[in-house]
């Protein structure tokens, strides 16, 4: 019997998708999953007739796979992942190669890169993005971990992956965690565009007081321009889906947000690094105030605030909100852009930035046109600081500012909520100033703790201390952390 070309641990959806994804481009794949059934029922099922090696054991699935072996496993993350690491290696020799596909937190496979190749194996940790259509039809991959392993995998990965005309939406990322970081960071996006959408559909409902019908179309519409994206073709969808009743399924829905972690993590990535993520982190608070179902409820009907009484012009509105929107998202991928930047610095890894734009480009849930501009931006500039100091994203952000400030100023006046596209705002503003009143900051700071401030007549680095009350003495405490 032919060897298999690559081998696969846990039969999940995601799993038995990405499988016959493979088999579809011509490999032979063994497979192999915790409860033994699963493997057969998937054999006699839908991989029935097709080039799969059903396995009943790790050692059976190492023994049927050519060399290097290729293992990949889409398992739980957290310690299912460390669990058959543990079972492979005594199977495989050096130059074989594993592989984690399910979404792993970076950390951890820094940590399991470095093991592995204690070994002399060689680990691969891959953000697989796209779902269960992605996975089946070519999801967007994002690997990262041994680069020796790459050669070994890449004819795989490139062959399954989405295609935005020739190319894959797969290349490397980078050494040990950086693969994981990206589709972390990516997750993080896919966070806030979510909630700016949701934001936007909000007031489309309480200020405007538009159906769902009205909704879709204009969903629709805007789904041929700037924001056609992959997210505002679902909501789409979405609002143009009918209950049993023939209502809108939508308004049926429990307002209380699930998540699964890879927003906060991407916020807590960001305070380690010192970077100013605040559209992801307040689009994680929104899923997190959202829960709070029970609590809102009684707040209702305690607190009062102004009435929802929109007096403007409703198409003019619409095109503000069209253009707060795609500011706000221009912000997203600014932060999420300048964390990857300081991350590479941080864990000394060599980021592709545009090739990270076009892996989003196509199979991912975040893919939209809108990531073409960024991968134009960085092939006219690979040392772009800030995406906003690229002349396309500064003329289209400038452009679209008077809108998102009218938007951000209607929802503070009537009470509507819009957390990510006030913050974004904000940032904007905060981004563009040369002076910021952290001056006064660390005088306070310098007055209650003796922790020191620097002079703008003086050059960066030296370091003084006040003796503010007359009464503290000239003893200084230590500097501050930029």
């Amino acid at each position: 019997m032919k060897k298999a070309d690559i081998g696969l641990i846990g039969l999940a959806v995601m799993g038995e998708n990405l499988v016959l994804n493979m088999e579809s481009k011509g490999f032979t794949v063994a497979v192999y999953n915790r409860t033994i059934d699963k493997v057969d029922k998937f054999i006699t099922g839908r991989g029935a007739g097709k080039k799969f090696i059903g396995c009943h054991s790790i050692a059976d699935l190492c023994a049927s796979l050519e060399r290097p072996r290729k293992v990949m496993m889409l398992v739980k993350a957290g310690s299912p992942v460390d669990d058959f690491i543990d079972q492979i290696i005594p199977h495989l020799e050096p130059g074989d190669v594993i592989i984690d596909g399910g979404n792993s937190h970076f950390p951890d496979t820094i940590r399991r890169t470095s093991y592995v190749e204690s070994k002399g194996l060689l680990y691969i940790g891959t953000g697989v993005s796209g779902g269960e259509e992605g996975a089946l039809l070519g999801p967007s991959m994002m690997p990262g971990g041994s680069p020796a392993a790459w050669p070994a995998v890449k004819k795989i990965f490139q062959a399954i992956a989405a295609k935005v005309g020739n190319d894959p939406c797969c290349d490397w990322v980078g050494e040990n965690g950086a693969g994981h970081f990206v589709k972390m960071v990516h997750n993080g996006i896919e966070y806030g565009d979510m909630q700016i959408i949701c934001e936007a559909y909000q007031m489309m409902k309480d200020l405007l007081g538009m159906n769902a019908d009205e909704m879709h179309d204009t969903f629709a519409e805007w789904n041929k321009g700037d924001l056609d994206s992959y997210l505002i073709e679902i909501t789409r969808d979405i609002l143009g889906f009918k209950d049993e009743n023939g209502e809108a399924l939508v308004e049926r829905i429990l307002d209380t947000a699930g998540q699964k972690g890879t927003g906060k993590w991407t916020g807590v990535a960001a305070l380690d690094l010192g970077i100013p993520l605040t559209l992801i982190g307040e689009s994680v608070f929104a899923r997190c105030l959202s829960a709070q179902k029970d609590l809102r409820v009684k707040a209702s009907q305690f607190l009062s605030g102004p009435d929802k009484l929109f007096k403007g012009d409703k198409v003019q509105f619409l095109t503000d909100l069209k253009d707060a929107l795609l500011g706000a998202k221009i912000i997203s991928y600014a932060q999420g852009y300048d964390l990857m930047s300081e991350a590479a610095k941080e864990y000394h890894w060599n980021l592709n930035n545009g090739g990270i734009a076009l892996m989003w480009r196509g199979g991912c849930i975040i893919r939209s046109v809108f990531l073409g501009k960024i991968k134009e931006a960085f092939d006219k500039n690979p040392l772009l600081e800030h995406l906003l100091l690229d002349e396309y994203f500064k003329n289209t952000i400038e452009k679209a500012q008077a809108g998102w400030r009218r938007v951000v100023t209607a929802a503070v006046t009537n009470g509507v909520p819009a957390p990510c596209l006030a913050t974004s705002l904000t940032y904007f503003d905060g981004f563009r100033s040369d002076r910021l009143p952290a001056n006064l900051l660390q005088a306070q700071r310098d007055y209650f703790g003796a922790h020191t401030y620097e002079r703008v007549d003086k050059p960066r680095g030296q370091f003084f201390h006040t003796n503010w009350t007359g009464r503290g003495g000239n003893t200084a405490s230590t500097t501050y952390t930029v």
